[in-house]
């Protein structure tokens, strides 16, 4: 998979590429490219923004300084995903994960100040994606969350496979959160793991495991 994160500040991803799960699928089932929007940008000193039509607080990521970025890179908007980061946009979840980690290459757009031009989102982006209904700084954080999300189902990414198949919202599970787990000691400060869980009887385990899964919806 190649992903291309289009932001301000490529630096701030340097932690995430070097932790698990992205390092361990770096240069083999994903390939990650951060371009730096000033770079490209056709405005003179760098700039990327501009204060919105009508007044208001807070500037605006400019389509001009995003066009010419997909154009320095794909010589024009690309024909696979590319996607707007923005309160806007589609709530991000598993089953969202689910079918963009089956795409050969997808395209970030990350913004900061006030956000985009709303021309960015009708004409340059083919999908816009929220990670939920609260406003950041940036599209920075947003795209590390959805990159971490979709590396982690990346072949090799996870110490166990299985990690990745039995974990909260999987279809496995049925979309359903995961059951509560414990380890280690067995006793703290009068806080007993439940017995079933010691018996060795993986039948009753399991419907343990099914019964506190439904009740985790309900929290």
């Amino acid at each position: 998979m190649q992903l291309d994160v289009f932001t301000l500040i490529p630096h701030a991803f340097a932690w995430l590429t070097e932790q698990r799960p992205l390092a361990a699928v770096l240069g083999s089932e994903l390939e990650l490219r951060l371009i730096n929007l000033r770079e490209t940008t056709p405005l003179r000193a760098g700039q990327v923004d501009d204060e919105p039509y009508g007044g208001g607080a807070g500037m605006l990521m400019r389509v001009d300084v995003v066009a010419a970025a997909l154009e320095a890179v794909y010589g024009g908007v690309p024909a696979h995903r590319v996607i707007a980061l923005t309160p806007q946009g589609r709530q991000l979840d598993q089953a969202l994960v689910e079918e963009l980690v089956l795409e050969r290459r997808v395209t970030l757009l990350s913004a900061r100040f006030e956000g985009f031009d709303e021309r960015i989102l009708e004409h340059l982006a083919s999908d816009a994606v929220s990670i939920g209904p609260y406003v950041l700084s940036g599209g920075e954080l947003p795209a590390m969350v959805l990159l971490d999300a979709l590396a982690r189902r990346l072949p090799g990414a996870l110490g166990h496979e299985e990690s990745g198949v039995f974990e909260s919202f999987s279809p496995a599970l049925g979309g359903e959160l995961e059951h509560p787990q414990y380890t280690r000691p067995a006793e703290f400060r009068g806080w007993r793991v439940p017995d079933v869980l010691l018996s060795g009887d993986h039948g009753r385990i399991d419907e343990w495991r099914r019964e506190h899964r439904r009740s985790q919806a309900g929290r």
